[in-house]
């Protein structure tokens, strides 16, 4: 079965495609961000805490479930006979279909915009709102990128996704690695840095700490199967619980790099001042081409390109996995050729994706779509599906997968399956990933999807 549906080859090509899983625009416009405006250092030590102490045990346990049953998340349930379960398995495939229909829309954004610089086009950034309705444009970016994710994914494990990691992230780390060592030499640098790093313990309170719970849980490609359908691939000779540890630490790693990046060049070009600072969309978009602009027409040309570059890299590690999970559903379940099941499942995704594609102005019906709890503004269609699918299916799937791990399957049954390949086990690791997934990681991310969706859909505030 796992010769047929192919394998990574090596630990380090598992361990840089899940990675790649992991780290995606979120990273970069998002986690910097949420570190800002919640403390500095101080939130940076509570998503650390949390990506070990609450997302690591899931991870292992996804994969370990993926490598057992060497099935897509649907199959790997029915296969542990417990097929009533296999609804978990359908509702992470369907947030994912969902997830990759609007983040398409984004990437092409950034490789559009990336284009763009290219061309020296600085003023793009004045017109970004005039940019995402050029339907024209936006349907051309989207169906490159969704053609490339698609060829990718068509070459199958060994041959297009591993040796497809294998270029995109070390490529990924030099260029965030070289911007961070250009920006650090612009007029102001220090106070981003500062704004960044230095902690404020005042900051923290409820909000801070589910904010950086949700970013923990939702950085890591979490709770729709796309690690349960990586760990299907696994070789029973890797080490799950070293990998996990890896995963999560390239993952962080990335996000915490993305802040020193980023915050030398809003410092600079708001001359040192880091108030009222947002990120998100806006800032990557509209604010930081004119900081590009301002470094001078070539090396402006250059630095800029580079950056969206790196942007799009970080998308497609991200795009490539989201593809790979239905893929992989059609291709155990239905019997599905893997190139049929791909492009098949590559124009369906982006045909689904139109509707974002369109809510950001360009039909008026679809950019103020549904008015949510007590907003007096109303959601575009593009952040409501991203509301249900990432937001609200995720950590739900997240806890029930702990359930199901802790209470249906057994933690004994997960032990046997981590202490394959694993040799000079420490007993604390495994005893704390039990303890995690039958009381920690069930009850703390229900409470998050339970929140979310109260917070969200019905505006009842708890912070």
């Amino acid at each position: 079965m796992a010769t047929e549906r192919g394998q990574f080859n090596s630990r380090i090509g598992f361990i840089l495609a899940a990675a790649g899983s992991a780290v995606g625009l979120g990273n970069i416009w998002k986690f910097p961000f949420e570190v800002g405006q919640g403390g500095g250092a101080a939130f940076v030590v509570l998503y650390l805490t949390f990506c070990f102490l609450l997302c690591f045990p899931v991870m292992v346990s996804e994969i370990a479930i993926g490598r057992k049953t060497q099935l897509n998340p649907v199959g790997a349930f029915k296969k542990l006979g417990h097929g009533n379960w296999s609804i978990i398995g359908l509702l992470g495939i369907i947030a994912g279909v969902l997830i990759l229909s609007f983040y398409n829309v984004v990437a092409g954004w950034a490789f559009g915009y990336f284009l763009e610089m290219v061309q020296g086009n600085f003023g793009i950034g004045k017109e970004f709102g005039t940019f995402i309705t050029d339907v024209t444009k936006i349907s051309l970016y989207g169906i490159v990128f969704m053609g490339v994710t698609a060829f990718i994914v068509s070459r199958g494990i060994s041959g297009g996704i591993e040796r497809a990691a294998k270029i995109l992230m070390p490529t990924l780390f030099i260029l965030i690695l070289g911007l961070i060592f250009y920006a650090l030499t612009l007029d102001g640098a220090m106070e981003g840095i500062k704004f960044y790093l230095v902690p404020d313990f005042s900051e923290i309170n409820g909000e801070v700490v589910y904010s950086a719970l949700g970013q923990a849980f939702f950085s890591l490609s979490l709770g729709m199967g796309a690690l349960i359908t990586y760990g299907s691939y696994v070789s029973r000779k890797q080490n799950i619980v070293r990998s996990a540890a890896l995963i999560t630490l390239t993952d962080v790693s990335i996000a915490f790099l993305a802040g020193l990046m980023i915050f030398p060049f809003v410092a600079y070009l708001s001359q040192g001042s880091m108030e009222g600072v947002e990120g998100g969309a806006g800032l990557i978009f509209a604010t930081l081409p004119g900081v590009f602009e301002s470094l001078g027409p070539t090396l402006g040309i250059v630095i800029g390109s580079v950056f969206f570059l790196l942007l799009s890299f970080a998308a497609l590690t991200s795009t490539v996995s989201l593809l790979e999970v239905p893929v992989a559903y059609l291709v155990d379940e239905k019997k599905i050729k893997r190139p049929y099941a791909v492009w098949g499942m590559a124009i369906f995704i982006f045909l689904l994706g139109i509707p974002s594609m369109l809510s950001n102005g360009s039909v008026e019906a679809l950019t103020s779509f549904v008015t949510l709890g007590d907003d007096d503004k109303a959601t575009n269609f593009m952040d409501f599906i991203g509301l249900i699918a990432s937001d609200s299916f995720l950590p739900i799937g997240g806890a029930l997968i702990s359930i199901f791990v802790a209470y249906i399957w057994k933690t004994n049954n997960l032990n046997e399956e981590i202490a394959i390949g694993r040799e000079n086990a420490i007993p604390i690791v495994t005893k704390y990933i039990n303890f995690a997934v039958m009381f920690i990681c069930p009850v703390i991310l229900g409470t998050i999807g339970i929140i979310t969706i109260l917070d969200r859909f019905f505006g009842v505030q708890f912070f």
